[in-house]
């Protein structure tokens, strides 16, 4: 009988995310890797036999199964608004308010095998459809709630960055705070 692993797997994909977070595809070395797991490489290897591309597809696939209960929400909540509002509420929760950089967006720095950078643009897709939806059960007509998502997706990327590059969370809270209006307001009357 093999030996117990040293780290179970929700904790190992946690640390990979956090290597994969702070250096990229490209800049998260398997030194980098093996240290923030305490494993030695071969134990990574035993684990992902892909090596860094089976880590990567791991952490994302992680990543994506954390990303369906943040946009739960949108569907399961009647009031469109309330089911934005609690999206928003799990993403502050999952960016650490704002501390955390997007994996969707280190992930697909440079270097990153065409799989892996496949694998974030699904993930992107999704939450863009899954906002559009949201905004058209809100009332906006299908292009219209298509641009809603964008504004929103782009919103809180922007202010994820900007959280992190000034150290403070303010901006991320408020643009968190800032998409229900975002996402289900009604248009402007001409």
């Amino acid at each position: 009988m093999g030996r117990a692993p040293s780290i179970d797997d929700d904790a190992l994909l946690r640390r990979l995310s956090e290597v994969f977070r702070q250096s990229g595809y490209e800049g998260a070395s398997l030194s980098a890797l093996s240290s923030a797991t305490g494993l030695q490489r071969a134990s990574l290897y035993h684990r992902f036999p892909d090596g860094k591309p089976g880590m990567a597809a791991a952490v994302l696939q992680s990543v994506e199964r954390e990303f369906a209960t943040i946009l739960d929400p949108l569907t399961a909540e009647a009031d469109p608004a309330a089911a934005v509002a609690e999206m928003a509420r799990r993403v502050g929760v999952f960016y650490a308010d704002g501390r955390l950089a997007c994996v969707l967006d280190t992930m697909t720095l440079r270097g990153a095998p065409d799989g892996i950078r496949a694998h974030a643009t699904r993930m992107a897709t999704a939450w863009l459809a899954a906002m559009a939806d949201v905004a058209r059960r809100a009332g906006a007509p299908r292009a219209e709630a298509a641009r809603r998502a964008r504004a929103a997706l782009v919103t809180i990327e922007g202010a994820l960055v900007l959280a992190r590059v000034l150290d403070d969370p303010a901006e991320f809270r408020s643009a968190l705070a800032g998409l229900p209006r975002t996402l289900t307001s009604s248009p402007p009357a001409d």
